[in-house]
């Protein structure tokens, strides 16, 4: 799957990640091999069956390309605004208007990290924080391995 392969939007982050969010809200196969479609697959369980739930997701902005951080905080904090390098797809309108979930490790303590190398530890879970973007300002998406990402306490 070079650019998604049940929409054609004309925008290829867009078409990815509503696929993305096809499949972890439905069991969806599919038989390419790129990463995002082994991710994909392996979230769906097409090899062996699995409790994975998420395909986190890294995008990088036009023009500048460098990874983008979004950032939120818990209902009721205020206070405690977070940033994230890493997504999972909550739901893709078909304006490629995207709500996405911010993911972080529970015990990762720096709200704004530098960078995904740097906020990565393995452990990404959800945050339930949730924030809308616009699919078009993006020319690129990096899909990770599935995970199990039970929301975080």
């Amino acid at each position: 799957m070079s650019c998604g392969k049940h929409y054609d939007t004309e925008n290829c982050v867009c078409d990815i990640l509503r696929e993305i969010a096809d499949a972890q809200d439905d069991v969806v196969s599919s038989d390419c091999h790129t990463s995002c479609e082994q991710s994909i697959n392996d979230l769906l369980g097409d090899t062996v069956a699995n409790n994975k739930d998420t395909v986190p997701v890294l995008l990088y902005c036009k023009g500048n390309c460098k990874p983008f951080e979004g950032f939120g905080a818990k209902k009721g904090a205020i206070n405690d605004i977070m940033g994230s390098f890493y997504f999972r797809v909550k739901h893709v309108d078909k304006d490629c208007c995207a709500t996405l979930e911010l993911l972080r490790d529970p015990n990762d303590n720096d709200k704004d990290p530098d960078s995904p190398v740097k906020q990565f530890t393995g452990n990404l879970k959800r945050t339930g924080i949730c924030i809308s973007v616009d699919l078009d300002c993006f020319c690129h998406v990096t899909c990770l391995p599935a995970i199990d990402a039970t929301t975080m306490a």
